[in-house]
């Protein structure tokens, strides 16, 4: 049998560059240069690693928001979404329904309407539709909701341009105002919940609108130099007589501009009406037979004179002149006509028709 060699280890070291040296003052640099190369074989690898994740991580968030930008747009313009998704991403985000004299008409405020429209005749009317008569509702609710939506729109430009405002302290007032049933107010917490039962809109999004509604209505009122004329020449016919004849006096105003005045009653209708614009609250504060002074209707359909001419307890009667304001209208049908307004979406035809 033969013996089995073993081989001796060999003290001896197999590259002398491995030999530990001692480290002094002199070698210090040699063994940091020599321990700093052996760690950048596993630097450099983290180092391309991190930066192609960078650039991966980059490329897919441009491409996440270019298919959920693609996405919006395709559910905004072209399928007309209303949901409640998409009317908080307009709030948001600055789209727009339309564009008229160069300006930008925001896209929330046309899905304000309509949802609260919509809302209204769900949860109050519960009409019964088959399906030829909600689709003829739903056009008819799209086009008002978009005719108001360009109302104010239009009222924002003229207002900036005239530097007409809406104070919070105004729309606070008119807020209380609305408050006010049977002469006495209800808490704002029970204010707030009838609003978002009848209209669906919070607070917040109730002023909003509210805000936009006086705006135009006081843009209307400053641009119509007509109905400034005829109520001037109303108040000049009325004076200071007790009494007076409204009808005789609206006919013997002659019609400016195509506008004419016109006079009518009101009929027994509560004190604290609050459907006709404050007329019988303005009524309510006088003597039978006074007439007021002219009042700007908050209704914003013109300028009104009032005669108290009976009061009960609960009730009374006026008769009333009215001028009526047509300036914003013609202003806005003529940059229709000229074809400077420019609708994003399919507006259906608002006339009712027959399914």
């Amino acid at each position: 049998m033969k013996k089995l060699s073993i081989k001796k280890r060999s003290n001896k070291p197999a590259n002398k560059s491995q030999i530990p040296s001692r480290i002094t003052n002199e070698t210090v640099a040699e063994h940091r240069e020599r321990i700093l190369a052996g760690g950048r074989r596993f630097k450099y690898p983290i180092q391309y690693s991190r930066h192609k994740l960078v650039i991966n991580t980059i490329a897919i968030g441009v491409g996440t928001i270019i298919v959920l930008t693609a996405l919006v747009w395709w559910l905004l313009y072209y399928a007309q979404n209303t949901s409640d998704v998409l009317y908080r991403i307009t709030k948001v985000v600055p789209a727009s329904v339309a564009r008229i004299d160069g300006h930008s008409v925001r896209y929330s405020d046309y899905l304000s309407y309509y949802r609260s429209s919509m809302h209204y005749i769900v949860s109050k009317e519960q009409q019964e539709f088959d399906a030829g008569g909600l689709k003829n509702q739903q056009d008819i609710i799209k086009s008002r909701s978009y005719d108001l939506a360009i109302r104010d729109g239009y009222a924002q430009i003229v207002a900036k341009d005239k530097g007409i405002t809406v104070s919070d302290d105004e729309l606070d007032k008119f807020v209380d105002l609305q408050r006010k049933t049977s002469g006495s107010s209800v808490s704002d917490k029970t204010y707030d919940s009838v609003i978002m039962d009848y209209y669906g809109w919070s607070p917040d999004e109730y002023r909003h609108v509210l805000k936009d509604q006086l705006l135009r209505k006081k843009v209307e009122f400053a641009i119509d130099g007509t109905a400034m004329e005829l109520r001037d020449q109303v108040q000049a016919a009325i004076g200071k007589t007790k009494n007076p004849n409204f009808d005789k006096i609206a006919k013997g105003i002659k019609d400016l501009n195509g506008v004419k005045v016109v006079s009518s009653t009101s009929g027994l209708v509560p004190k604290y009406n609050q459907k006709d614009g404050g007329l019988s609250q303005a009524a309510g504060s006088l003597e039978v037979g006074d007439v007021s002074d002219a009042i700007k209707s908050t209704n914003g359909d013109g300028y009104y004179f009032v005669m108290l001419t009976d009061e009960k307890k609960d009730q009374l009667s006026y008769d009333y002149i009215k001028i009526p304001l047509t300036e914003f209208d013609k202003q806005l049908q003529q940059l229709k006509d000229e074809g400077r307004l420019k609708a994003y979406i399919d507006i259906p035809d608002s006339t009712p028709h027959n399914n």
